[in-house]
């Protein structure tokens, strides 16, 4: 049965939440539909079941519906614990959906611990720090799509919600106020003190956070299971970039210094969405597929550093505005990879951003993933079936790792020996 149920507002993020039940092995599925009348068609031995809703781009009054009827289906379904996972850079519709998850569940509070101490995302006195910078001062409050305008916790809820916000510090109080609960935590011990005595306390009904507080609960909640085993993998690495963030592109400048191709797509390529499908876009997909086919290590990407004024310009010029920008840049990458598997390509993939990942999804007909285990802290490896083929997909959310990530994720692949090789 179902003993968890995780909301992730977007694909990466239910991924990187996922994979921390995988070291005690219970049965999870991701799925990026929210329909729960098939409950009773899964899996009787399901125990983790994350859904992808797709909120973080939708408007705070969408997304709290969405939340709200996806925690009032999981009530009645019986599901004990629910995890409203937020993004570790606090992006999103956080007040609203927090708010839903609590009006839904029934219950008088809500637990709320954002921070993510292994990736260098802590929360003291309220305050949000992404590497010792307040979150708004961050790279996550220069995202042209989505960005983060206030480092206390209070006013990024209070800025779409009026429940009463309560900072607890880095302790469980011996009464809970009536409203959302939020945690500090510095170090991965302050989430697992929290955590164990919310347990006590019968407190994890409903609660919320990102991967950070996640990674505590497996063994609190007596999730059961035989740990995965990594199978055999390609040791080629192609990144796939749909992401703006600054650390990422640093880390795409990385991999062009060792000589690998950095395929970037033009504003024209990227934006119309007829390109892919036309001649010209069957013509330049077999030219790059003929770059990519003998690199170890190559980039497709599309949302390159200095293309921005272009974009704009070629974005004016077709009528669209800055939502239909993400989708499209989103569509055409999903399909460029498609593409490329279709044509052969033999290769681990990395995708970065969750809108492009669950582009690629749709482009290939799965609303499906199990996580397998992570390579790094956040790089969540799993496996896909397409056209009797099997893939290994890495994903990551951006903005985290160092610059060298993805020259060291290559590193690692080059060291995969067995498939019985364990997952760490």
């Amino acid at each position: 049965m179902i003993k968890l149920l995780v909301i992730a507002d977007d694909f990466t993020g239910a991924m990187d939440t996922g994979v921390q039940f995988k070291a005690n092995g219970p049965l999870i599925q991701i799925a990026s539909d929210h329909c729960f009348e098939t409950l009773e068609k899964m899996d009787p031995n399901l125990q983790v079941l994350i859904v992808d809703a797709e909120t973080r781009h939708m408007t705070a009054e969408d997304a709290y519906q969405t939340v709200y009827g996806i925690v009032r289906a999981a009530v009645e379904a019986g599901i004990p614990y629910i995890y409203k996972k937020t993004d570790s850079g606090l992006r999103g519709n956080i007040g609203s959906e927090l708010t839903a998850a609590l009006d839904a569940s029934g219950q008088k509070s809500l637990h709320f611990i954002p921070a993510f101490p292994l990736l260098g995302r802590i929360t003291v006195n309220g305050v949000h720090y992404i590497e010792g910078e307040p979150v708004a001062q961050s790279v996550f409050g220069k995202d042209p799509f989505e960005p983060v305008h206030s480092s206390q916790l209070e006013e990024i809820i209070h800025s779409q919600s009026s429940v009463p916000t309560f900072l607890m510090g880095a302790t469980v109080p011996k009464s809970f106020p009536q409203g959302i609960l939020v945690y500090d935590s510095a170090t991965d011990e302050n989430l697992k003190e929290i955590a164990r005595e919310l347990k006590a306390r019968g407190e994890l009904k409903i609660m919320a956070g990102c991967a950070g507080f996640a990674s505590v609960l497996s063994d609190l909640l007596e999730l059961e299971g035989t740990p995965p085993r990594l199978p055999p993998i390609p040791q080629k690495l192609l990144v796939v970039c749909g992401s703006i963030n600054p650390i990422t592109l640093r880390q795409l400048d990385e991999v062009q210094r060792t000589g690998a191709p950095r395929i970037q797509l033009t504003p024209e390529q990227k934006l119309d969405e007829g390109w892919l499908s036309s001649p010209e876009g069957m013509r330049v997909t077999a030219e790059w597929m003929n770059q990519l086919k003998d690199a170890p290590l190559a980039v497709v990407e599309g949302n390159q550093t200095g293309e921005e004024d272009r974009t704009r310009r070629c974005a004016e010029g077709m009528g669209m505005n800055l939502e239909q920008i993400r989708s499209q840049i989103s569509r055409t990458l999903g399909g460029v990879l498609e593409r490329l598997l279709s044509l052969g390509l033999e290769a681990t993939v990395l995708v970065t951003g969750g809108d492009t990942l669950l582009a690629f999804m749709q482009q290939i007909g799965q609303d499906k993933l199990v996580p397998l285990g992570e390579l790094a802290p956040g790089v969540v490896l799993s496996q896909i079936e397409y056209r009797r083929k099997k893939y290994a997909i890495l994903s990551k959310s951006g903005g985290f790792g160092s610059d060298r990530l993805l020259l060291d994720l290559k590193d690692k692949l080059s060291l995969q020996k067995t498939e019985e090789e364990e997952v760490c």
